[in-house]
């Protein structure tokens, strides 16, 4: 136990071990949802729906043991959201691409993004961002993550006429929702250690006796276990040539997938580190977790995924107490566990994880009390971006939003001089991604 001590730091950072293992388990219940979307999104392209599941579970657990163990963050990584979207809709549906040709193209990205992740490029983007737009990624990733829990729970829901409304506050799922959220506050309140995993298991367990329409809300599991459904259809599948052969197809889709991954990560980095109070200027740590974010997407394209990168949803655990590597291998655990356990895994509503994605969220718009809101060059684009985060659902395209009207409002005030040179290249790149892209 002094070994695992030392090795993860977890006294020097003031947490526990039983701390880091209730915290990963946190981020594991928050994530879980990526095993059912993930080979929903994915299995469009034709690829086999069930041997998705075991292909993200596997990409889970490497590159999350990898981070814990090599960057000592708690930081765990899955294929990502709304980038899968993006690999199916767009680049084989839209732009006729095989789903082994999507795999190259993502690999291709991966192996671009860990050469300038060695290289200490993103290092640099990410301390070259200014002040305000630091602010603005933690605070908009905090309103993009309460959004989605509000989602999940109904009490948010689309509208034809207002886009969104308020949803049926009455219906069960709203009901625990609001309760669970209640609970998980006063128990933060009072530093209850594991406030976020109570609240889940219990929305969980009432769901199988609440009924709505003569049914549950959720189904107890039939059975306990099942084996790991076989990866081997999409395993080293990916067309390695294609890129070669259709190469002015191929790089603008590579640069797009490298821009999504680029900012989502380094937004996502931003948000936890500041969480944290981990001086993303100092830490040797943000450079590891670049490396293994990157690393990831290779061997995530080769299993058979769409591209790997940090997930935002690792919040749920810094906010449970995770200040080490150790939480990340609680979460990877888990997820070993869930290739036997899916049927267990699966019971859990997608509902229960609301309060914890409100409240989490919530607690990381704390962060904007480091905004100069008397400064309209500063709370302006910070405060844009973080709108346009939770709008459009993508960390890069409201954050490309935020570098403009930073850069606007620093030319307004005649503060041109201010903008540093990496801004300026953001300021350019972001510029055509949103305009071109």
């Amino acid at each position: 136990m002094n070994f695992i001590d030392r090795f993860f730091k977890i006294s020097a950072r003031g947490s526990t071990v039983r701390t880091e293992f209730v915290a990963g388990i946190t981020t594991f219940a928050a994530m879980s949802y990526i095993l059912a979307v993930n080979p929903i999104i994915l299995s469009q392209t034709g690829m086999d729906r069930l041997g998705l599941v075991s292909v993200t579970i596997i990409a889970t657990v490497i590159s999350t043991i990898f981070m814990g163990l090599y960057s000592n963050l708690p930081v765990s990584a899955a294929p990502a959201m709304g980038t899968n979207t993006y690999f199916a809709v767009i680049i084989c549906a839209g732009m006729g691409l095989t789903w082994q040709q999507a795999l190259s193209v993502t690999f291709y990205n991966g192996i671009i993004f860990l050469l300038i992740s060695i290289c200490g490029v993103r290092e640099k983007i990410m301390k070259s961002l200014p002040q305000p737009l630091q602010v603005a990624l933690q605070c908009g990733i905090g309103l993009f993550i309460a959004f989605m829990g509000l989602q999940h729970s109904g009490i948010i829901t689309a509208n034809r006429e207002t886009f969104v409304a308020l949803g049926d506050i009455k219906s069960p799922q709203a009901i625990l929702t609001l309760l669970g959220f209640c609970a998980m506050a006063y128990m933060l309140a009072k530093k209850i250690r594991g406030a976020i995993i109570y609240s889940i298991l219990a929305i969980t367990l009432a769901s199988f006796f609440v009924k709505t329409g003569g049914e549950a809300l959720a189904q107890v599991p039939e059975k306990i276990a099942s084996l790991p459904s076989s990866i081997s259809q999409t395993f080293f599948a990916l067309d390695f040539l294609y890129p070669l052969r259709d190469i002015k197809a191929a790089l603008p889709v590579i640069f797009t997938l490298l821009l999504l991954d680029l900012f989502d990560t380094i937004g996502t980095l931003v948000a936890l580190c500041k969480r944290m109070g981990i001086d993303t200027d100092k830490s040797p740590d943000i450079k590891k977790a670049m490396v293994v974010d990157s690393s990831a997407t290779i061997f995530g394209a080769l299993l058979g995924t769409s591209t790997v990168t940090c997930f935002v949803e690792s919040a749920t655990g810094v906010e449970d107490g995770a200040r080490t590597g150790l939480a990340s291998i609680a979460t990877a655990l888990c997820f070993c566990a869930a290739l036997f356990f899916t049927p267990i895994i699966s019971a859990v509503p997608d509902f229960a994880t609301a309060p914890a994605l409100i409240l989490v969220g919530i607690l990381m718009m704390g962060g904007i009390s480091g905004l100069n809101v008397k400064d309209p060059a500063e709370h302006i684009p910070a405060i844009f971006c973080m709108l346009m985060i939770m709008l459009t659902f993508s960390i890069t395209k409201g954050f490309a939003f935020g570098v403009i009207i930073y850069v606007i409002m620093m030319i307004a005030t005649s503060r041109i001089k201010s903008i540093t040179a990496p801004t300026w290249i953001l300021f350019v790149i972001l510029s055509l991604f949103l305009f071109f892209l």
